[in-house]
This record gives structure tokens, C-alpha cells and sequence, in this order.
């Protein structure tokens, strides 16, 4: 049985990082109707890009969205962006939480923020699937979860109004270009060049297999589950990067993430999801399902995997740089510099199955 424990639970505020309580109030009021008293105001800690907050009245559960103090690139962290892809989605993928009012005034906060309606349920996150399950109900929770990335990656841009929001066909090459760009501009001397691998991966793009709405961070610990069903999806969060692109790269940058029970201590090391729960399905049984729904064969698949690695190793290098240059302290980043050798060599591994 996996064990509950892993609510979508928000905390104390952290220092440095507090709400202008009574500002937020005040606009609030003006946008939603019948919202009265005042909120208590927590924060939740998953994540690490833009500030959460949770937003409590007596008739009224909201979230809270802003960039992190000081953002200078406003393309990293695009409210107003985030917001109206979920406004637009939601009609045709209820899954979306209701979109409540956007701010694009730096008067009220410093920065822009949206407000939405908080979704009560269980985030997935660490080691349990936030209610007691057994394997058989794992696999179906798992099912459930690629079932919704497929409803997602159904539905029309067009219908939705949503045909804009990307740049057209040659998605994967430009994404390979665009990771390859931001690893040299955060590159550090104790981390590995990765030249084979972009080499590798420029070499072997493939043509998109299809062009349609991805979410570009499709994780568990994105998913609100029903506690009383967990098989049960009621929202999927965090719609930062989501945009018109190839299904296969969003499901590739989904496996990266995807550490099973049998992967080395490393691996093992950096899960910060229940995928390693009996049940799960492993990662060539999340394709195989995936493809399957979509109805779809790739003939590239190790692209899409390598790809998926190589962009999370990027990831991980803008945060050890900013570590390593002093602009943050947190001592969970100190030996990211080792996670790039190993991604770099998980990358090598799954390149001579392509060859």
C-alpha cells in the first residue's frame, strides 16, 4: 500500500518573500463579487520559479501566482501569458483550474499576478501518492494521468483560440537550439560541454508529428488528484511553459523526470515523485500507453529521450550557475554540478540505442 501524506498543502510564508495582504485585498474586491472579510494568506513551497499563495475567505478559496521579486526577463515569467492560455483552455479541458482575475498594474504588487480558484485534492508529490492505495489503483492513477496528456494533446488550438501561441512547424529543431544556446550561456568549469549530445540530438531531429497544445512540465507532482478517487484527476497545474508543439518532445520532457524503482542510486537520488511506486508503469510502458491513445508509432523515440535529459540537464545548470556565482545559497543546489556528469552519460546510453 502506498502511504498518504502528500497533501496540496501550503504553509507559513517564507522571509523575504511576503504578500502585500491588504493590497491584494483591495483589488481583489473590486474584481470578484461578494467577496468579503479578509484572507488568511499561506504559501505553498512546491516549485521553484514563480512565488504560490494560497488565498483563504470565509466564501472564497483562491491561489496566487506572481513572478519572484526582482525578474528582470518577463518571458520567464509571463502571468498574464499563463493566465489567458488557462482561460482560453479550460472550456475544452475542464482540468484547467478557473482562472479568476489578472493584474497587469506593478502598482498593487511590484509585478503582475493572476488568481485562480484553488482546486482541493492530493498533489503526488515525494514518495506517496497522498491516499492509501494498492498496486492495481496505482496503475490505474497512472493510466488516468497519460489519459488526461492525451485529452490535452486533442484538443484544437484553433478551437480554443489558441493557434498563435506557437511558431509553427519545426518545433523540435528549434527547441534543440534553444536548450543548446541556454547550456552555453549557464555553463560552468566542472560541468561537461554535452557536445556529442547536442551534436547528436541536431542530427537526428525529426520532423514534428503533429502540432497541438503541450503543457512542456507534465509531471505527477503537477497533478491534483480526487483524495476520494485518486484515479480521479481534478486539475493539472503550472501552465508557465505551455505552448503549440510536437507531443512526443512533451512526453519526452515528462520521462526525464520518471524514476523507477530499478534506476541506480543516482536516479534514485533526484526522484521527487511517486513513479517508483509498485504499479507504476515504467518508462518504455508510459510510451507504449501513450502511443497506443494517440495512436501514434515514433520511429525516433531515443530523440525524444535524450532530448528530455538533456533538457532537464539544462535546467539544472541555470540553477547550479546561479548557485555557483553566489546568487542563491541553498545548499540543495551545491552538487548539481555532479548531476550534469551523470545526465550527460544517461544521455550517452540511451544514444547507442539510435546509434
Amino acid at each position: 500500500m502506498s502511504a498518504a501524506g502528500t497533501t496540496d498543502r501550503s504553509g507559513a510564508v517564507r522571509a523575504g518573500e511576503e504578500l502585500n495582504v491588504a493590497a491584494v485585498d483591495t483589488w481583489l474586491k473590486a474584481q470578484v463579487d461578494g467577496l468579503d472579510g479578509q484572507p488568511v494568506v499561506t504559501q505553498y513551497s512546491g516549485g521553484a520559479s514563480n512565488w504560490t499563495y494560497r488565498l483563504r475567505y470565509p466564501s472564497h478559496d483562491l491561489v496566487l501566482r506572481r513572478p519572484p521579486a526582482g525578474t528582470k526577463a518577463k518571458s520567464a515569467h509571463d502571468m498574464g501569458r499563463e493566465f489567458k492560455v488557462q482561460r482560453a483552455l479550460r472550456p475544452a479541458f475542464p482540468y484547467v483550474p478557473e482562472m479568476v482575475a489578472y493584474c497587469e498594474d506593478p502598482a498593487v504588487l511590484g509585478s503582475e499576478f493572476y488568481v485562480m480558484r484553488r482546486v482541493d485534492g492530493v498533489v503526488p508529490r515525494g514518495s506517496g501518492l497522498g491516499v492509501r492505495t494498492d498496486a492495481a489503483t496505482t496503475r490505474a492513477v497512472c493510466h488516468s494521468v497519460l489519459d488526461r496528456l492525451v485529452d490535452l494533446h486533442q484538443v484544437n488550438p484553433a478551437a480554443v483560440g489558441l493557434e498563435s501561441l506557437g511558431k509553427g512547424a519545426g518545433y523540435a529543431r528549434r527547441q534543440v537550439e534553444g536548450w543548446t544556446d541556454r547550456f552555453a550561456k549557464a555553463h560552468t568549469w566542472n560541468v561537461p560541454r554535452f557536445a556529442r549530445v547536442t551534436s547528436w540530438l541536431k542530427d537526428h531531429a525529426p520532423d514534428d508529428v503533429a502540432t497541438c497544445v503541450i503543457h512542456n512540465d507534465y509531471r505527477l507532482d503537477n497533478v491534483v488528484l480526487d483524495p476520494a478517487d485518486p484515479t480521479h484527476v481534478l486539475a493539472i497545474l503550472d501552465w508557465e511553459m505551455a505552448t503549440l508543439g510536437d507531443p512526443l518532445m512533451d512526453l519526452g520532457n515528462s520521462l526525464a523526470y520518471w524514476v523507477e524503482a530499478g534506476d541506480d542510486v543516482v536516479m534514485r537520488s533526484v526522484r521527487r515523485q511517486p513513479t517508483h511506486l509498485p504499479g507504476m508503469l515504467r518508462r518504455a510502458e508510459v510510451v507504449e500507453y501513450y502511443c497506443g491513445r494517440m495512436g501514434l508509432k515514433p520511429a525516433h523515440w531515443p530523440f525524444y529521450e535524450v532530448y528530455g535529459l538533456f533538457r532537464l540537464a539544462v535546467i539544472a545548470q541555470q540553477i547550479y550557475y546561479r548557485y555557483h556565482h553566489g546568487q542563491t545559497r541553498n545548499p540543495a543546489f551545491r552538487n548539481f554540478w555532479l548531476l550534469e556528469h551523470y545526465l550527460q552519460w544517461r544521455c550517452g546510453q540511451v544514444m547507442k540505442r539510435r546509434g
